[in-house]
């Protein structure tokens, strides 16, 4: 009864993630597509937590769904200021031979992954037992954390500097969102003084538990997102004090750690990343604290849409 049960939940899911990506792809208004993209990542995160991929699903529900989703809503906000004519011209939609091609690129996605899922070995165990071998040298006990700050650390340093290199392009392009120029109302308000503090919290317990259990660096910085676009959407905004130096400083923070740390084990180790048993553990921690906080304020950042102060020039 109970794997009956547990067919049919995922076969419900596996039909509410098809059907919930093929709308929002489909969908004639780009408002009610954004908001399809919104719950196919809600849902997304279901399926990665029925995986038992607690990691991802953290990460999908925080930057999949949340952050992403606020800066699409963002971004729609402008284009409904600057160019209302560019929501009405999409009124077509996908159609025709556009409609029957982006059908049949997703199938053969579908069958090439079905494919390789159906070819794997039937003891394929992956890399689980290399990391478990290894695990007590890598200065976590959790394997996700091993292996994205340890073992295979350059591809997490490679991801930061795309995040960041994201916010740049973004600069560049001088594009403002749209401030709330009312005073925020009381439920909001409430909410983000109440919020906000719960937000950073949770922020730092993922950044410290993800040494042992699903959490860490993207996780923690994309719920610290949460609090900071949160409080841009209430009509609060970033004292002229920190809208220098200070946030620069907080966009490199991460990157230019890893970066260091990188160059230091080279020298020393002869490997880039390669962490010293007796030192991983601390290293990490150094690591994950620097990258929580830049990847929090580049999200954030990114959602502005331009550097403070650019809005009065």
């Amino acid at each position: 009864m109970e794997t009956l049960i547990s067919w049919a939940i995922d076969v419900a899911l596996v039909l509410l993630v098809v059907s919930l990506a093929w709308r929002a792809l489909a969908s004639t208004d780009l408002f009610k597509a954004i908001v399809l993209f919104i719950a196919f990542g809600l849902v997304l995160t279901l399926v990665w937590v029925r995986l038992n991929a607690t990691d991802v699903a953290l990460a999908e529900a925080a930057i999949g769904a949340g952050v992403t989703g606020a800066l699409l809503l963002a971004a729609y906000a402008k284009l409904r200021a600057t160019s209302p004519d560019a929501i009405v011209d999409r009124a077509g939609g996908i159609s025709g031979i556009g409609a029957i091609s982006l059908l049949i690129l997703i199938l053969l996605v579908a069958a090439a992954l079905g494919y390789a899922v159906w070819t794997l070995p039937s003891d394929y165990a992956g890399l689980g037992k290399e990391v478990a071998a290894n695990l007590d040298q890598s200065g976590v006990s959790n394997p996700v954390t091993a292996v994205l700050l340890n073992f295979r650390g350059y591809d997490t340093l490679l991801e930061i500097m795309v995040l960041l290199l994201a916010l740049l392009g973004a600069w560049s392009l001088g594009i403002t969102i749209p401030r709330p120029e009312a005073a925020p109302g009381l439920v909001l308000d409430t909410l983000s003084r109440l919020l906000v503090p719960l937000l950073i919290l949770v922020a730092a317990y993922l950044l410290w538990v993800g040494a042992h259990a699903p959490g860490g660096a993207f996780q923690a910085g994309a719920v610290l997102a949460a609090a900071g676009v949160l409080m841009l959407l209430s009509g609060r905004e970033l004292p002229a004090a920190l809208a220098t130096w200070p946030l620069r400083l907080a966009l490199v923070l991460g990157p230019a750690t890893f970066l260091m740390l990188a160059v230091i084990t080279l020298i020393l180790e002869g490997r880039v990343l390669k962490l010293s048993p007796e030192w991983a553990g601390r290293l990490i921690l150094i690591i994950e604290t620097t990258a929580t906080i830049s990847i929090g304020v580049t999200l954030t950042a990114l959602f502005m849409g331009a550097p403070p102060g650019e809005e009065d020039r």
